[in-house]
């Protein structure tokens, strides 16, 4: 014999018959994000330095670092290409605790991140290079140098690359060619540690 049911049950019964359905309006609404909330990484056209450290901790190799070289001449113009991948991504957040600049890449509250195309689901900073003046090699981000000399004060004027790429900042100078033999000049060139040791040797050595 089926008992009747208790008042309380009925009630609730009606009450859930007679109320709207208990969804979110998504995708027509946004939904409400809290704070704290972990969405898409971005970079800061500001702060970025392009240094790569994101890249170097995300274990999702969700960032890839490109150096890309424009001309084909030596000395000429390199860029650094940055690109996080929001469908490799997932949203630990290290790029943003080990930044060094502490703002180049942040975790917005941005999360709806659907794209017809995984190619989509990318964004890219780029940066101008530095290479050695003799052998082409490439160094780091012009903006990671000068980041790294105002960080120093002082003390960066016992970096040779420091100061030649600080003073060409403030007074543009075309970097010096590469001769047939190492000079003592050669000392007061943006120049890789191979280089600069080559330099010195000879300097020393006559």
């Amino acid at each position: 014999m089926m008992r009747a049911p208790k008042l309380r049950e009925l009630a609730e019964a009606i009450k859930s018959l007679l109320a709207r359905p208990a969804t979110v309006g998504f995708p027509k609404e946004p939904c409400h994000v809290y704070e704290g909330f972990r969405g898409k990484p971005e970079f800061s056209e500001i702060s970025c330095v392009g240094c790569g450290a994101c890249a170097e901790v995300c274990p999702a190799n969700a960032i890839i670092v490109e150096d890309d070289k424009i001309t084909e001449s030596k000395n000429s113009n390199f860029v650094r290409r940055l690109t996080v991948r929001y469908d490799a991504c997932n949203f630990c957040g290290n790029c943003e605790a080990h930044c060094i600049t502490e703002d180049g890449i942040k975790l917005t509250m941005e999360y709806d991140l659907a794209v017809p195309d995984r190619q989509l689901a990318r964004e890219f900073i780029e940066h101008r290079l530095i290479c050695c003046e003799l052998c082409g090699t490439v160094l780091t981000t012009i903006k990671h140098l000068l980041w790294i000399y105002y960080k120093l004060g002082p003390l960066a004027w016992g970096n040779p690359n420091l100061m030649v790429t600080a003073q060409r900042e403030m007074l543009p100078v075309e970097p010096g060619l590469p001769g047939e033999m190492l000079r003592r000049p050669d000392i007061f060139k943006v120049l890789c540690p191979k280089c600069r040791r080559n330099v010195m040797l000879n300097d020393m050595n006559g």
